[in-house]
């Protein structure tokens, strides 16, 4: 019975200890979350923010008038005046110098020919910049085109005085090719030809027309007592016909 009643008195300490841990820890939870409700229901105890402006600045100071230093340097270049003439003061003052020099500028003589970076006495009349004289330098006169040999085209047929017949190509002869070779060709002044070029004409038959022209021999051409290269055209006609 002595075990039984230390049972029952264990149990029951063990179970008025737990109930009274709950409640603690309830209270404990109900303050805090008193102590954090505060702040969102009493918003008017919370410190405000006040916001500092400064001041606006002024407008940044304007430049300084103008009409002060035209005055400045009227009454410096009136002083400066001395029976009429005009003479140099010991010091010049701020402003002054640009003024002489306009008014040097505009009583300078208009110039008929300027050059500018020129010097010297004929300076003005002197076409080349930056150069020293009292004489214009003559500007050189352009180089002459080469001449060119005139071009000649029929009147070349009556001179020439040795003509070689072109051999008929076989394939071309075999294919039935035939008509005419165009070359051009420069007649020298003994009557050779040179810068034999063909024109026009088939390609089979063009070969064969310039290896018989480039032995064909003219007579000179003269022009004013004296012998010439001339520019011609020679034609040369292929034909089945006649071979």
């Amino acid at each position: 019975m002595f075990a039984d009643s230390l049972l029952e008195n264990h149990w029951s300490n063990h179970g008025r200890r737990g109930w009274t841990t709950l409640a603690s820890f309830a209270l404990q939870s109900l303050g805090i979350a008193v102590v954090l409700m505060l702040p969102l229901l009493y918003t008017e105890g919370l410190p405000k923010l006040h916001l500092i402006l400064s001041a606006p600045l002024g407008p940044p100071p304007g430049p300084p008038p103008v009409t002060q230093r035209h005055g400045t340097t009227r009454s410096a270049t009136q002083s400066n005046m001395f029976r009429g003439l005009i003479v140099s003061p010991p010091t010049i003052p701020i402003g002054v110098a640009h003024d002489v020099d306009d008014a040097s500028a505009a009583e300078a003589p208009p110039c008929a020919i300027c050059v500018p970076g020129a010097t010297g006495t004929m300076a003005s009349a002197n076409p080349i910049p930056g150069s020293i004289g009292t004489a214009a330098v003559p500007i050189p006169a352009p180089p002459k085109p080469a001449a060119r040999p005139p071009r000649v085209s029929h009147m070349m047929e009556g001179n020439l005085i040795y003509r070689v017949q072109p051999i008929y190509p076989p394939l071309a002869r075999a294919a039935r090719i035939q008509g005419p070779v165009h070359l051009r060709a420069i007649i020298s002044r003994t009557g050779t030809i040179g810068n034999l070029q063909a024109l026009d004409g088939h390609p089979m038959l063009v070969g064969a027309a310039i290896d018989a022209v480039w032995q064909w021999r003219y007579r000179p051409y003269i022009l004013n007592d004296e012998a010439v290269e001339v520019e011609t055209q020679i034609t040369v006609n292929f034909s089945l016909s006649g071979g």
